[in-house]
């Protein structure tokens, strides 16, 4: 769990990067094989939501044979002030003990009149995995957000605190 936690941290991370610009995120899968290399694949078809189901697809295939996996997709979700724009996080342990999480990072993007915003995380599922200890979750998953470099700058200058 904790791996898989960090992996979508990391692949997350890459996503608010993409969209702090204002530019919506065109579908991926970070993945890491059983050797710990690391790839990742973006899904570009003509719509968005074609793009994201055909991310969920290869998401369940584990096309690549990877020992886990993370999709990333630019959605809406639906909060206590209202809908906002979200990175949707799925996340996938393969192998003898598989499980799963689904995450959403809420955000604003910039405007002529306001910054870039990244609201807390959201976790919306866990299952399959014994433990399923949130604040664990969490921490595995912001150690995977800074082991991002570019992207830990902007998560983190950028954070709501309220």
């Amino acid at each position: 769990m904790i791996e898989t936690a960090a992996l979508a941290g990391f692949f997350a991370a890459h996503g608010v990067w993409s969209v702090s610009e204002g530019e919506t995120l065109i579908p991926l899968i970070g993945y890491e094989q059983p050797d710990g290399e690391r790839g990742m694949d973006r899904y570009m078809l003509d719509d968005v939501g074609e793009s994201a189901r055909a991310a969920q697809e290869a998401l369940d295939a584990n096309e690549h044979g990877a020992t886990r996996a993370v999709l990333v997709a630019d959605a809406y979700l639906t909060m206590d002030w209202g809908r906002t724009d979200a990175l949707i996080v799925r996340a996938v342990e393969h192998g003898l003990t598989p499980g799963s999480m689904e995450l959403a990072v809420p955000y604003a993007p910039p405007t002529d009149t306001t910054p870039f915003t990244v609201y807390r995380l959201q976790i919306i599922e866990v299952t399959g995995f014994a433990d399923q200890d949130y604040d664990t979750l969490a921490e595995a998953f912001f150690a995977g957000v800074d082991s991002h470099e570019q992207a830990a700058e902007i998560w983190n200058t950028q954070l709501d605190q309220s």
